[in-house]
């Protein structure tokens, strides 16, 4: 099989923040939030989705299914979670030109918030994304196998209406994402040194 697109392609003008998030522990909602983008292969080629999630709850703030790899989706995306639920604390990401650009990047400094990227070849920086992205593909895109965009949509907002209100997950308690953001109890994670490995106050999923 032909390789899927690069999602994370640096721009190379763009600023690069330092990872603020090694060794910091994540004890409320909105302390941290992240963000990043997958690919999904359709029958007549490559759809894109972004996410944002709360790292102490790993609530789905808001998500985009554009077509295009261009910035302007992940922008709509973090407005929609501002919007929504505020502004964290921090916001961490990887290098990709979406979200360096001075698009992204400028609304998180109009509101304030510090940002932290990811470093260079380092992908468990941002390691509770991606577990997303495991459990939304084993879970609902490959057994579904949608045949287009429309299909894809529709069945991904049913997904994520089950993961934030329905689906019970290990590392917090056997809670829901909802509960435990609205209620700032049974979540948490924190990033360690040895050996890049991200540990949390429960078991891991």
């Amino acid at each position: 099989m032909a390789p899927g697109p690069n999602t994370s392609k640096p721009h190379p003008q763009h600023k690069i923040y330092p990872y603020l998030l090694r060794g910091v522990d994540i004890i409320r909602p909105n302390q941290v939030w992240s963000t990043d983008i997958t690919y999904i292969r359709l029958p007549r080629g490559f759809v894109y989705l972004v996410a944002i999630i709360d790292w102490y709850s790993r609530k789905v703030l808001s998500w985009r299914l554009p077509n295009t790899m261009d910035a302007g989706f992940c922008v709509d995306c973090l407005e929609e979670a501002i919007k929504a639920y505020g502004t964290p604390e921090i916001f961490n990401s990887d290098q990709g030109s979406q979200f360096t650009s001075d698009a992204f990047t400028g609304v998180l400094i109009e509101h304030g918030v510090t940002i932290s990227m990811d470093g260079r070849g380092r992908a468990l920086d941002n390691i509770f994304v991606e577990r997303l992205w495991r459990t939304v593909k084993y879970e609902e895109v490959y057994l579904k196998q949608y045949g287009s965009l429309q299909e894809l949509l529709m069945g991904l907002t049913r997904y994520f209406i089950f993961y934030n209100k329905e689906r019970l997950h290990q590392s917090l308690g056997y809670e829901t994402p909802d509960v435990v953001y609205r209620t700032a109890a049974g979540g948490g994670a924190k990033i360690v040194d040895k050996f890049n490995e991200a540990t949390e106050t429960s078991a891991l999923v």
